[in-house]
């Protein structure tokens, strides 16, 4: 029983690197995206894209390091993230992101 725990174990751990690796070589593509991208709405995905990886990559590094103390750090990224994709929304549509009345 116990080779099968250390096999499954082992199994988990080169999976996880193999994410990793995957998720890794993807921000880098993105990256690419992201700064050379044709049009600015191209742009705004790429960098969401991104923060969807990089809460992958904390959700792997978790997996690896078998702890749970990632968790907190990637709701943190998603609520970043939306409130950062909603500010970008708006900019990209009206050209400024706080609205100031001047009467």
């Amino acid at each position: 029983m116990e080779t099968v725990l250390d096999t499954t174990q082992t199994l988990i751990e080169v999976s996880a690197i193999i994410a990793i690796v995957a998720v890794a070589a993807s921000v880098i593509l993105l990256l690419y995206r992201a700064i050379l991208g044709p049009t600015n709405p191209d742009r705004a995905v790429a960098l969401d894209t991104i923060g969807i990886n990089l809460m992958a990559l904390a959700g792997l590094i978790a997996i690896l390091l078998v702890t749970t103390k990632f968790n907190d750090v990637v709701l943190l990224i998603g609520i970043l993230l939306f409130i950062g994709t909603v500010a970008l929304a708006k900019f990209l549509e009206k050209g400024v992101i706080i609205e100031r009345d001047v009467d």
